[in-house]
């Protein structure tokens, strides 16, 4: 029997057929003959939630479409017509219930339509993808043995077709639809063969009593400075009995202090009376709060959540239902801001400097997890991201993903289902109109406005990408999600809903705008002032005429993965790198295989305009060099993308969102992570560059700056600026000390002049630290730098050096696979005019080490022991030097010792506290390193380095 308000998820167990191949009706199936799966039988095991193509390339029906050009031998739904992917599936459930109660079949999203059948009862669901489905099933359950569900999805109404020159949104038809517009292809994604459809999302067995609980709003308004806070709470209760009901609707706030143990913040009740078979609405009186804990976006304090739980008991009954929400204290403002015309966020009365991306969604066959969830949201924490802008072309994201932003602090960007290129624009040009069913459109819209309202991490809504949603649409949505006047800052007179219970609202607590590039946003009137989307010269991020408005929505660049994803996602002929055809103009194009073209490749230079980044570093001989070559690239490119956007913090900025974070299959471009989960190095690049306090140069005016985007003033600081050239020297350092930095803003502590000195190098590093004296370092960035006009291929033959490392690592493994790594890493080479700062003091050591010439052909040798615990492995190298773009990975070595051409041995994913890291000579390092070990599996922890090409274990399960 299923507890009263739990559900009961229905997410194993499902098996599904093609329509055309099953011979019964669904009463049939769902009464004298049940499938199975067999020998003849067309069914197979489901994927639920899923789509259909996600079951077939589950059941090898299907190549995986997203390995090599498999996608382009799968039937398109255009050529196959409809029926083709119209699929029924099935499972069966047991719920036994009680007297009074009632039972209910919850569908969270179904694309498109459907017909549900239980226990031979037939229910006609609508269409619309973003919608949900409540079915009463109390009467036709068999309370003491198994139910048979059978569901049969058709497609969308409207799957169109791909134009031979593909496109965005291929033929638009999708358009017509409320759906998601991705699935006919873009820039950055092949078609999706049967447009999504299928169970996509939860479904559920919930019971209740007489008294039902739907839709509860939670709303937090302000008073004094924050020390006041009040919590609205308005429900709909409906009864479901045919005679009034008298009842006692509890609420409670309580906080988690420890583990299990909670402490009950507010407990409510209040009598209500519901009519037979009716629905009311029911507001509470205010619950009043003094000083709580707030919520904050990552890097501006905690994300604390509160549990708010909402009980109904029935009289002579006893408890009905429940509903429980983890709920954050937080008030979000957004206004245009007048210095800068972009738009400004405010989280409770701070300004917060935007510095996010753009989220497509984590899997382009809706194969959504939990666990899937949770890594793509860490991963954006873990960068130093504060938001995401859910892009209007794909989901209204599910509560899953708003949960987990709740938790890292991510604020969220949600779009409705309006892009420009399918709605008004595009070749051939689309319909201007939006879809075809505008009141269909408006009832997802307020139903995924119901389902996602109480998420403290949700910042505003957006009527569509790059267009706005057709007038009557707009209108009703600038209505329906009005702002109260609390939360109304541009409301300076009285006005006649001021009185009115905010949660009494759709929303009312966070704005609606009408689309991505109005009202703050680009140029704000809607022309395309977004972008650029390919490879820059760092520098160019810095510059005065690179970007001229407030906030740019969508900036994107390249985003190639490392070696062993193309190994693992396409065959052979997909390893070969591109050709470098030199122009006239002596600009080089790279021209790609065919397998990187399909996957989207963007390349690394753009005649004309910019020189190819990648031959920068030298001519790539093979797939691990370029992709080597990429991720430097990568990380330059995206943390002075960065960078260049908080120099100019609030004198002309307020914010950017990087086009796009990652990608929803196996794409070539715009990401910091890939489809199977593997950080490229951009990614920790913009980890670096977003941080809240961070030490940087600015590449043009080469002045050293502090960013502080914290809240607090810092003072007492101190910055050492060290270079180090490629023989293992410091030709210089400077200290600046003694300076203070008021929160929120950008200063300039001084000129850094060594690329003006008479014997400057033409390739070097440079090691910024910014010093909280006399704690601690606050911020460490590390610049490999050439003078201008120049390059980097001195770093080729820099590949030789041979220095020496000490790593010592220290393992604790928690619920059985789930493995802590902390690790130590130590430049052993000897240390020359070499600053640092024990207890506050400066020292210099004035150390010199130059080996002899024997010395330096002395084979690299790595050496293991183990101590207590603590593994150390020292590796060693007879020169001084930077131990330049270190690389720790995680593989299985069982796999590795079987594993054939292609196959992938990479443990994924795996959370590192940092990465593609240098270490100056004398210089030591912690990290971080957590994963998941699958089944079975013997985790390696490898470490590999521009000069250590080959990596060395640093820590290995077996031993």
């Amino acid at each position: 029997m299923a507890e009263i308000g739990k559900k009961t998820v229905l997410d194993s167990g499902w098996i599904a057929a093609r329509s055309t191949e099953v011979g019964y009706c669904g009463v049939e199936l769902t009464t004298t003959n049940p499938p199975s799966i067999g020998a003849d039988s067309p069914w197979m095991e489901a994927v639920v939630p899923g789509t259909v193509l996600a079951t077939l390339v589950k059941n090898k029906a299907i190549p995986d479409p997203f390995y090599g050009l498999e996608n382009e031998t799968i039937t398109d739904i255009a050529d196959s017509g409809r029926d083709y992917y119209t699929f029924w599936f099935f499972t069966k459930f047991q719920c036994k219930r009680l007297v009074n109660q009632y039972v209910h079949l919850n569908f969270r999203a179904i694309n498109y339509s459907a017909e549900v059948y239980v226990n031979g009862h037939k229910t006609v669901l609508p269409k619309g993808m973003f919608r949900r489905h409540t079915l009463d099933v109390t009467d036709i359950l068999h309370p003491e043995g198994s139910n048979l569900l059978a569901v049969t999805v058709h497609p969308p109404d409207h799957p169109g077709s791909i134009p031979p020159s593909g496109g965005q949104g291929g033929d638009h038809e999708i358009g017509k639809d409320v759906a998601a517009q991705y699935v006919e292809g873009w820039d950055w994604i092949c078609p999706i063969r049967d447009r999504n459809t299928g169970i996509w999302d939860e479904v559920s067995i919930s019971v209740t009593g007489p008294g039902k609980i739907i839709d509860p709003h939670l709303v937090s308004t302000f008073f004094d400075d924050y020390e006041r806070v009040y919590l609205h709470v308005t429900t709909e209760l409906e009864n479901k009995s045919t005679w009034v009901t008298e009842c006692s609707l509890n609420v409670q706030v309580t906080a988690e202090l420890e583990g299990d143990i909670c402490l009950v913040e507010h407990l409510q009740t209040e009598k209500v009376s519901v009519p037979a078979q009716g629905r009311i609405q029911h507001t509470f009186t205010p619950l009043y709060f003094y000083k709580p804990e707030l919520w904050w976006p990552n890097g501006m304090g905690k994300q604390t959540l509160y549990n708010v739980s909402i009980t109904i008991d029935v009289k002579d009954i006893g408890e009905s239902d429940s509903w429980t929400q983890p709920f954050g204290f937080r008030k979000i403002e957004s206004d245009i801001d007048s210095g800068t015309g972009g738009r400004l966020f405010k989280v409770n009365g701070e300004p917060i400097f935007i510095r996010g991306g753009n989220w497509i969604l984590s899997d382009g066959l809706l194969r959504l997890s939990k666990e899937r969830y949770r890594t793509d949201i860490k991963f954006h924490a873990d960068m130093n991201m504060n938001m995401i802008r859910c892009w209007g072309g794909g989901l209204a994201e599910r509560p899953e993903f708003y949960h987990f932003c709740d938790i890292y602090g991510l604020l969220v960007w949600q779009e409705f289902w309006i892009t420009g290129d399918v709605d008004g624009r595009g070749v051939p040009v689309s319909n201007p109109n939006g879809p075809l069913d505008h009141d269909l459109f408006l009832l997802c819209a307020r139903d995924t406005v119901k389902l996602l309202r109480n998420h403290p991490s949700l910042a505003l809504w957006v009527g569509g990408n790059e267009q706005v949603p057709p007038k009557d649409i707009n209108a009703a949505l600038e209505h329906d999600l009005r702002l109260h006047p609390l939360f109304n800052t541009q409301m300076l007179e009285h006005s006649s809903e001021s009185d009115q219970d905010p949660s009494l609202y759709l929303d009312g607590t966070r704005v609606y705008i009408k689309g991505s590039l109005w009202d703050g946003f680009a140029d704000g009137k809607g022309n395309f002032t977004d972008g650029p989307y390919e490879i820059q010269y760092p520098e160019s991020f810095f510059r005065d005429d690179f970007y001229k408005f407030g906030f740019n929505p969508e900036i994107g660049s390249v985003g190639m993965p490392v070696a062993n994803t193309i190994r693992a996602t396409m065959p052979r002929e997909g390893w070969e790198i591109p050709l470098f055809k030199k122009h006239s103009d002596g600009y080089v194009e790279e021209v790609p295989n065919r397998i990187w073209d399909y996957h989207k490749y963007i390349p690394y230079s753009k005649p004309g305009k910019v020189h190819d980044q990648i031959l920068m570093y030298g001519t790539p001989n093979d797939l691990d060099d370029f992709c080597l070559k990429a991720q430097l690239v990568n990380y330059i490119q995206y943390r002075a993308l960065y960078e260049g956007w908080s120099s100019r913090m609030w004198t002309k900025y307020t914010g950017l969102l990087i086009w796009k974070n990652q990608n929803p299959w196996t794409g070539l471009r715009g990401q910091f992570y890939d489809h199977l989960l593997d950080q490229t190095a951009g990614f920790y690049g913009c980890r670096c560059a977003a941080e809240p306090v961070h030490v940087q140069l600015n590449l043009v005016s080469y002045f050293v700056e502090v960013v502080n985007t914290s809240s607090k003033e810092l003072s007492g600081l101190a910055i050492e600026a060290s270079v180090w050239d490629l023989d293992g020297n410091c030709p210089y350092n400077k200290v600046f000390e003694k300076f203070t930095v008021p929160a929120k803003k950008v200063v300039q502590i001084s000129e850094f002049k060594y690329p003006k000195s008479e014997n400057r190098k033409p390739v070097y590093f440079l090691l910024l630290q910014l010093y909280n004296v006399p704690d601690k370092v606050i911020s460490r960035n590390f610049y490999w730098l050439c003078l201008s006009g120049g390059d980097y291929t001195l770093l080729e033959p820099y590949k030789k050096k041979q220095i020496p490392l000490k790593i010592t690592s220290k393992a604790v493994i928690t619920k059985g696979s789930n493995y802590e790594l902390e690790i130590n890493v130590q430049n052993m080479s000897r240390k020359s005019s070499f600053r640092t700062y024990p207890d506050g003091n400066f020292l210099e050591d004035e150390i010199k080490h130059r080996p002899g010439l024997l010395q330096r052909f002395v084979s690299r040798h790595v050496s293991t022991k183990a101590n207590h615990g603590v593994n150390v492995v020292e590796v060693s190298g007879s020169d001084s030097g930077v131990a330049f773009f270190l690389r720790f990975s995680v593989i299985d070595s069982l796999k590795q010792e079987q594993s054939t051409e292609g196959q992938d041995t990479r443990i994924l994913p795996v959370h590192y506290s940092d990465n593609y890291f240098s270490l100056v000579p004398g210089e030591s390092l912690s990290f971080s390193i957590s994963f998941g070990a699958p089944p079975g599996a013997k985790p390696q922890v490898i470490l590999h380095g521009w000069n250590y090409p080959d990596g060395f274990t640093v820590f290995d399960s077996n031993k």
